[in-house]
């Protein structure tokens, strides 16, 4: 792989294609380690997130995400312990939580008739800002998440693969 020089001297990488073919990504998220690297690619006619190691192209498992497509706006911790994100839930759009390291979906609940649109993970999982449709109405609302997740803060030891389960 080769990158290009930009100002202040940075180098531009393109997103390893290892094991991907020529398939278009969108809506790309980095781990706060720059280690990981969430995307959206389209599978089988379905927008499927998709987690990699950037240097190798290795491709993680995501143990429970492998239905409930359309996937959107993936978000990940500083270490890539936790990957947030918006999945479909027959006629409803949820935001969840996969924490890799103990192999669980943690849903959101959100109630009322909130619909989330975009979400965004704080680089320690401790807090998410989801932008929401209440009422017709855009707006940001912003949970903590203390109580309910372990910090994933730098540091802390790398993840290896996804938890139990078999790999994709």
């Amino acid at each position: 792989m080769s990158g290009c020089a930009l100002p202040w001297g940075l180098r531009r990488q393109a997103a390893v294609p290892l094991g991907l073919g020529a398939e278009g990504r969108e809506q790309p998220a980095l781990s706060g380690d720059g280690r990981l690297l969430a995307s959206l690619v389209e599978r089988g006619g379905r927008t499927t997130v998709l987690l990699q190691e950037r240097r190798s192209g290795k491709v993680l498992p995501l143990r429970h995400l492998r239905t409930h497509q359309p996937h959107a706006s993936p978000s990940l911790s500083w270490n890539g312990r936790y990957l947030a994100l918006l999945i479909q839930r027959g006629q409803r759009r949820d935001a969840v939580i996969e924490d890799r390291l103990r192999g669980s979906l943690l849903p959101l609940r959100l109630g009322g008739d909130r619909e989330p649109q975009r979400l965004s993970l704080a680089p320690d999982g401790q807090r998410i800002a989801i932008e929401m449709v209440v009422a017709g109405r855009r707006q940001v609302e912003v949970y903590d998440l203390g109580g309910w997740l372990e910090p994933d803060l730098p540091g802390a030891q790398a993840l290896q693969g996804g938890g139990p389960g078999p790999q994709p």
